[in-house]
C-alpha cells in the first residue's frame, strides 16, 4: 500500500483514523504541558530552595571562623531559610496529608474521569519535607483532564505534583477513545518541627553508633 501524503494545511481532508489521532497526539500535548506549567515548577522551586539552603549552610560553617565574611553569609542564610519555611506552610501538614490525598482523587471523580488506579505508596522524608508517590490511572476526555488540574490547583493547600514518571496517551478507540494517564505522582508535605528534631536526634545517634565501631 502507498503510503498516504498528509496535508497539515488541510487537516480536515484527512482519514477519520488520521485525524482521531493526530487530536489525541495534541490534546496530550497540551496536557502535558499544562501539568509543567502548574506543577513542575512548584517541584523544581521546592527542591531548589532546600538545596540552596543546604549548600549556604555548608558554606557558612566552612568561612566560619572568617569574621569579615560571616555577618553577610548569616543574613543570607537566614533569609533563606524564611523563604524554604514560607515555601513549605503552604504545603499539606502530616495531619493533612490525609484529606489531600481523597481531595486529589475526589477531584479527578468531580471531573468526571475513570480512576481506575489511585494507590498511595510509603512516604520517603527528606530534610524538610516529605514525598509521598501515588500510582493512578485515569481515563478520560481532553477536557475532563482539564477540569481535574483546574479543580486540583484551586485546593484549599498548595498541592505540588511531580509529573515526572506519568505518561498522558490517546486510548484506544476499542476500550472508549479519549486519554489515558498512567504512571506515579509525587505529593509533597511539610515537616512539622517535632519530626524535624526527631530526624535530626536519630542521624545524630546513628553517627555516634558508626563512630564507636
Amino acid at each position: 500500500m502507498a503510503k498516504q501524503k498528509l496535508d497539515f494545511n488541510n487537516i480536515g481532508a484527512w482519514p477519520r483514523s488520521y485525524q482521531l489521532g493526530f487530536c489525541g497526539f495534541v490534546a496530550a500535548l497540551i496536557i502535558g504541558l499544562a501539568w509543567l506549567l502548574l506543577f513542575r515548577g512548584q517541584s523544581e522551586e521546592l527542591v531548589g530552595l532546600e538545596q540552596k539552603e543546604t549548600e549556604l549552610r555548608g558554606t557558612f560553617e566552612k568561612k566560619a571562623s572568617d569574621a569579615a565574611n560571616l555577618e553577610p553569609l548569616k543574613a543570607q542564610l537566614a533569609q533563606m531559610e524564611i523563604d524554604l519555611k514560607q515555601m513549605l506552610r503552604q504545603l499539606p501538614s502530616r495531619t493533612e496529608m490525609p484529606d489531600m490525598i481523597v481531595d486529589i482523587s475526589q477531584s479527578a471523580l468531580g471531573a468526571g474521569l475513570r480512576v481506575d488506579s489511585f494507590k498511595p505508596g510509603e512516604e520517603h522524608k527528606q530534610d524538610v519535607y516529605a514525598e509521598k508517590p501515588i500510582d493512578i490511572s485515569l481515563a478520560g476526555s481532553f477536557h475532563q483532564f482539564g477540569d481535574f488540574m483546574s479543580r486540583v490547583a484551586s485546593l484549599p493547600r498548595v498541592v505540588i505534583m511531580n509529573m515526572t514518571n506519568v505518561a498522558l496517551t490517546p486510548r484506544d478507540k476499542s476500550k472508549g477513545g479519549g486519554l489515558e494517564m498512567k504512571g506515579t505522582v509525587k505529593t509533597y508535605r511539610y515537616l512539622d518541627e517535632s519530626e524535624v528534631q526527631a530526624d535530626a536526634k536519630a542521624e545524630a545517634d546513628k553517627k555516634k553508633a558508626e563512630a564507636k565501631k
